[in-house]
């Protein structure tokens, strides 16, 4: 059986016990080990592992011993209750011996755990896992999180009271960032609104998100997009001394200012542009801000002078880069005028 969506993960959270399989595979590897994570503690419970009620298996070694995970899953533990035989890192050449062991299964033994890699649409071991009457097959994909998803991810974290506009926050951020980093932030969120009665707001978002090395680049170039030519200088000293280098700015420009070319020609508005950018936090308002004043066509101007720059960091030329970098951004704070 195949489960996709809002379905695979009520599924993980929640993982049908009369099952004799389930397979998990997607490129992301952390979001593949945290469903499987997910899906064999609801299984064995939070002792299970510490009770040796899961065996693992490594794909090397499955290949070398070809039944060892049907003798996992029929195993008598020393411990009661249910057993898990987790194998990792599953490819197409186990298919085999997966299959001997699912064909084999009865009720009371381990259920089997598979997790792999990124699947192709005539993986073998995919398709025994959807065409399994008594398995399920679940593929993680690179789409952005849902929107119940996300609020699942929050009440797992213990958030229930948040304002409307911090949901879209939220959502912004869960897909600005890997799994794995968003449920961390989700969790250090709820520690601070630990017995906080009030509404998480933006703001307070904002203030917990994971901090960029990018933060004081992001501020130099906000100046360039603000018209600010005189902050230019000083800023720019202070990331030389702190050994940026120029090509590194150029690159964080040119991917701020397509961002607002971006929210400048969304056919929705600039603010549904901005969101596709996924820009949240104070830096949506400001940049929402910059696309409204610079508008489509100086934009593409600035992208072209961007580019052009970029073409010149990384030529054979004697000009001093840093230098190069300065006039640019000095260019666009006057573009406008």
């Amino acid at each position: 059986m195949k489960l996709t969506g809002l379905a695979a993960s009520q599924y993980c959270a929640k993982p049908d016990t009369n099952r004799a399989g389930l397979l998990i595979f997607g490129a992301d590897t952390m979001r593949v080990a945290l469903k499987r994570q997910e899906a064999i503690a609801a299984l064995i419970g939070p002792q299970g592992e510490s009770e040796m009620r899961l065996t693992r298996i490594q794909a090397g070694d499955l290949r070398k011993s070809p039944s060892l995970l049907t003798d996992a899953s029929r195993e008598i533990g020393f411990f009661p209750g249910p057993r898990v035989a987790f194998l990792e890192d599953a490819t197409d050449g186990l298919t085999a011996s997966v299959a001997a062991t699912l064909q084999d299964w009865r009720a009371g033994d381990a259920q089997i755990v598979v997790t792999a890699g990124n699947l192709t649409g005539k993986s073998t071991l995919k398709t025994l896992f959807e065409k399994h009457l008594n398995a399920v097959s679940i593929g993680l994909y690179d789409d952005p999180p849902t929107r119940e998803e996300i609020e699942a991810e929050l009440a797992k974290a213990g958030l229930k009271n948040f304002a409307p506009s911090a949901m879209a926050d939220l959502t912004t951020l869960a897909r600005a960032l890997d799994p794995g980093d968003f449920r961390q932030t989700l969790e250090k969120i709820a520690l601070y609104k630990y017995q906080d009665p009030t509404p998480l707001t933006p703001d307070e978002i904002h203030a917990l998100a994971p901090a960029t090395i990018e933060a004081e680049v992001d501020d130099l170039i906000a100046a360039a997009a603000d018209q600010n030519a005189s902050l230019i200088g000083p800023l720019l000293r202070r990331l030389e001394g702190q050994g940026i280098l120029p090509v590194t700015i150029c690159i964080g420009a040119l991917r701020h200012f397509r961002s607002l070319h971006i929210a400048a020609s969304d056919p929705g508005g600039i603010a549904s542009g901005i969101m596709k950018a996924r820009i949240f936090g104070p830096r949506r308002d400001a940049m929402q801000r910059q696309a409204s004043t610079w508008g489509m066509i100086r934009l593409e101007d600035a992208l072209g002078l961007l580019l052009e720059t970029d073409l010149t960091l990384r030529s054979t030329s004697r000009a001093p880069a840093m230098a190069v970098m300065e006039r640019a951004l000095i260019r666009l704070a006057m573009m406008k005028r």
